[in-house]
């Protein structure tokens, strides 16, 4: 899998950093949304790569602090379509 992108959706890392300085709760809040969808991408890159080395979902469930049902619930449809 590459590298992943400092760029989210047309944000950079550093106009992220820079708006979660603002006082203003709709820039805040921008930024966190910006920054699931980033960790939404990153999550299921792993857990692709993870599936494909042989790992279990207990396995992927416990390495992100979460039940095996909930990962496989999460992700388990793109596996059948890998």
């Amino acid at each position: 899998m590459g590298v992943v992108s400092r760029q989210t959706d047309g944000m950079d890392a550093n106009k992220i950093a820079a708006e979660v300085e603002a006082t203003d709760p709709a820039t805040g809040l921008r930024a966190v949304a910006a920054l699931h969808r980033l960790a939404e991408r990153v999550e299921a890159t792993y857990v692709a790569a993870a599936r494909g080395a042989g790992w279990s979902w207990e396995q992927i469930g416990e390495a992100l602090g979460v039940t095996r049902q909930s990962v496989h619930t999460k992700h388990g449809k793109q596996d059948r379509h890998v």
